[in-house]
């Protein structure tokens, strides 16, 4: 009789055929969503913070607009289904039209398609009291039923933390790698490092981290006050090997665009971000 490769502890069987336990047994099933047949989207990438008020959102407009600059096509998947910022910070307001079986997405004044759940909400200010499956369920959603066209680029402005929607973004949605956002204070360190475990855990890359807040400069000196302190950023980016891709400091302008005009707004400070992501697509 041949000898049993099976690994199944108490298995009993003589055979080893059709036993989940058995070695080349099948991978389970992937559980990532069918895109939508009018999307042809090339590169997702996510942009996560471990908490919320660092900025992400500020930085996923950002680099949307860096790349659009450059003459890419992109997109802006917002996945904060509870705390939605990108449709405000580019003046949007729906609601999202459908186009035969799919949604449209909104489309910012300056070429960037846009899919919220504040597009889609009879009332913008309304507050979404949804628990946590049925939120993961139309981050999926703005996947599978939003038509999106041809994208070079999808920029997934991620809610914070490590709970389901992030979890369903990550299972559901083909993440070609993320962008951590931080900001100088020492116990963001540590919760950066959780969202970054759990990104390693489910073998999303880690593309680098961009540090908000960074410093503040003077408008009749001309000089940098770290207000929240000195940036552990460098010590942080050697610990865990990812590279530093922006230091971005507290400017008004940029507030200020992002209060309805943000398509105008010109992000200097994340020339690195850029040169990586034009690299990653090749």
């Amino acid at each position: 009789m041949a000898e049993k490769s099976c690994s199944s502890a108490g298995c009993t069987k003589e055979s080893c055929e059709g036993c989940p336990g058995a070695q080349g047994a099948a991978k389970p099933q992937s559980m990532l969503a069918a895109p939508n047949p009018g999307s042809h989207i090339h590169k997702v990438i996510g942009i996560v913070s471990g908490k919320g008020g660092v900025g992400k959102s500020m930085v996923t407009a950002s680099l949307a607009n860096l790349m659009k600059k450059q003459g890419y096509t992109v997109g802006i998947l917002d996945a904060d289904i509870t705390g939605p910022s990108i449709p405000k910070m580019y003046g949007l307001h729906g609601p999202a039209e459908m186009e035969g079986e799919s949604i449209r997405p909104v489309t910012t004044a300056n070429g960037i398609p846009v899919m919220s759940i504040n597009l889609l909400l009879p009332d913008e200010e309304s507050p979404v009291i949804w628990r946590g499956p049925i939120l993961a369920n139309m981050v999926k959603q703005f996947w599978s039923d939003v038509a999106w066209g041809e994208l070079d680029y999808l920029f997934v402005d991620m809610p914070p933390g490590t709970g389901d929607v992030p979890l369903t973004v990550f299972q559901s949605i083909p993440v070609d790698g993320i962008v951590m956002v931080t900001s100088p204070q020492e116990l963001v360190g540590l919760i950066v490092k959780k969202a970054l475990n759990m990104a390693r855990s489910m073998q999303i890359p880690v593309l680098g981290l961009v540090e908000n807040y960074s410093y503040v400069v003077c408008p009749d000196c001309g000089k940098e006050f770290r207000i929240f302190g000195e940036s552990g950023l460098d010590a942080l980016s050697e610990e865990l090997g990812i590279p530093v891709l922006g230091r971005l400091p507290i400017e008004p302008k940029l507030a200020e665009l992002a209060g309805g005009s943000f398509a105008e707004a010109e992000n200097p400070y994340l020339s690195a971000a850029e040169d990586l992501l034009i690299a990653l697509e090749g």
